[in-house]
């Protein structure tokens, strides 16, 4: 037995298998099943569009051009080989995207010449995709400009993971007729025990002291359940998550620092 990721309860030895980018790791190597790993990396590259977007940016494109060049990536992705050169030892999605994305651009220039970016063929669909999955993560003046591009792919990667989880969350309170009180106590999830206000949000939600101190105590238990749940899916190895999640609290902790 291994340790669930999202619990860490005893579990299956082969649970981990079922993540994302485990299956995409599994089918390359196998060499079986690749329609299985094409549906799995479409999936991912959906989730964490945003981050490819934002490196593009500061690599100096328009907006219009980064639009290409991350549909272009896309595209080059999911039809080169980047499958079959995927490793264990990479271990992490995050990483392998942000080196092939890096060596996408260094070649965009050349590209762009032999052939009508992205094809004939739209990955990436803007509206929709924004109207989804609006970011909430303000990104400061300050870091735009002076951030290099890793860091920045490194911030919005980060974001995206914490704001899967709260949708997760959100949408499971909602389910449970308990979406007032997710609402009202979404700000406690990652602030400090003195930073919290009980008798401001026993008013608030007209219930007692002790109740909201139970509420947060399970919203704040269920979103780092969700939040692992988030990083398992885009690392190769259950050991990797508690270092990607130490990482990635860094780059966020780094960004609001710098936030005016």
């Amino acid at each position: 037995m291994t340790a669930d990721p999202a619990t860490g309860r005893g579990q299956a030895p082969d649970r981990f298998a079922t993540t994302r980018w485990s299956v995409i790791l599994s089918c390359a190597n196998s060499g079986t099943n690749e329609e299985k790993a094409r549906v799995a990396l479409a999936e991912l590259c959906r989730i964490y569009w945003r981050p490819i977007f934002s490196f593009v940016c500061r690599r100096g494109h328009s907006v219009q051009d980064a639009q290409d060049l991350t549909q272009d990536f896309f595209l080059m992705v999911l039809e080169g080989d980047l499958l079959k050169r995927a490793d264990r030892n990479r271990g992490r999605f995050r990483s392998l995207l942000l080196k092939s994305l890096g060596n996408f651009l260094n070649d965009a220039a050349d590209k762009r010449h032999a052939r009508k970016r992205g094809g004939d063929v739209q990955f990436v669909s803007w509206d929709d995709w924004m109207a989804e999955a609006p970011s909430q993560l303000t990104v400061s003046a300050q870091a735009l400009e002076s951030w290099p591009a890793e860091r920045l792919f490194d911030l919005r990667w980060a974001a995206t993971v914490v704001e899967q989880a709260l949708r997760r969350l959100r949408e499971e309170c909602e389910s449970q007729g308990k979406l007032r009180a997710f609402d009202a106590l979404r700000s406690c999830l990652g602030a400090e025990r003195e930073d919290v206000s009980y008798p401001t949000l026993s008013r608030t939600l007209g219930v007692p002291e002790a109740t909201v101190k139970r509420l947060v105590h399970r919203l704040r238990q269920r979103y780092r359940s969700l939040l692992r749940d988030e990083v398992a899916e885009t690392v190769a190895d259950p050991a990797e998550v508690d270092d990607e999640i130490r990482h990635l609290c860094a780059v966020l902790a780094a960004g609001a620092s710098e936030t005016p």
